[in-house]
């Protein structure tokens, strides 16, 4: 599978790439809103994985460009904020999944698979 990350946290976003590419995924890094975006507009991403609070452009942001662009990208929400409202506006948006920061590599891993099967 080929997995856009959108993550501003370096260490959040090299932990998810290592456990990505040990899994034999191939992986695309963007760490903000903006560059997610772009990158979206020329590669066609099996899965996307974004944080909410993002430079330039939130993981929302990037959830809606992906749905105005027609894609069906499947996209995990990541978020240290675990209110509801953030987590029902994500679902309401398209979100195939939301995880709350701080999670476990191997857990984001069993939610990806889910999707590698479809």
């Amino acid at each position: 599978m080929l997995i856009l990350i959108a993550e501003d946290d370096e260490l959040i976003l090299k932990t998810i790439e290592h456990k990505l590419l040990k899994e034999g995924h191939e992986v695309i890094l963007t760490r903000n809103g903006k560059d997610a975006i772009e990158t979206l507009k020329t590669k066609d991403v099996d899965l996307a994985i974004t944080d909410i609070m993002m430079p330039f452009a939130s993981g929302i942001e990037i959830l809606s460009a992906i749905k105005t662009m027609g894609k069906q990208t499947p996209v995990i929400m990541l978020s240290s904020m675990g209110q509801e409202e953030v987590v029902l506006n994500a679902f309401d948006l398209g979100a195939a999944d939301f995880i709350v920061k701080p999670f476990s590599p191997n857990e984001l891993i069993l939610r990806i698979k889910r999707f590698s099967s479809r």
